[in-house]
């Protein structure tokens, strides 16, 4: 069960690949996204391992590497061969907990909770 912050976000701590990240749930991310920093940070190769491709953004075209998580946990919640995007920069500044990872869940909404 998470809670929503003070601005009505729900943000968590999880593993990528047995690594410390914060996640922010984001049901409208079709994949987990995370930034080519965080990416580089928790040891994730993903000039190599992924495809590479572009995305648009608000800020314009971004480069993107796709490829799937050896593993990724939320509390006692351990999904394996996640699909992932990263996006090169430091956006977003959070890892987007999205689709690929909550559509193996049965989630409710109850208030804040």
């Amino acid at each position: 069960m998470l809670s929503a912050s003070s601005g009505g976000h729900f943000v968590t701590q999880g593993l990528v690949n047995s690594r410390p990240v914060q996640f922010l749930v984001d049901t409208g991310a079709t994949t987990i996204a995370m930034n080519g920093n965080t990416a580089s940070r928790i040891g994730l190769d993903y000039r190599r391992l992924g495809r590479a491709g572009v995305a648009s953004t608000a800020a314009g075209n971004v480069r993107t590497y796709n490829l799937n998580l050896d593993s990724v946990q939320v509390g006692d919640i351990t999904l394996r061969n996640v699909p992932a995007g990263v996006i090169e920069g430091s956006h977003p500044t959070e890892v987007l907990l999205g689709m690929s990872f909550l559509g193996h869940l049965d989630m409710k909404r109850d208030n804040e909770k």
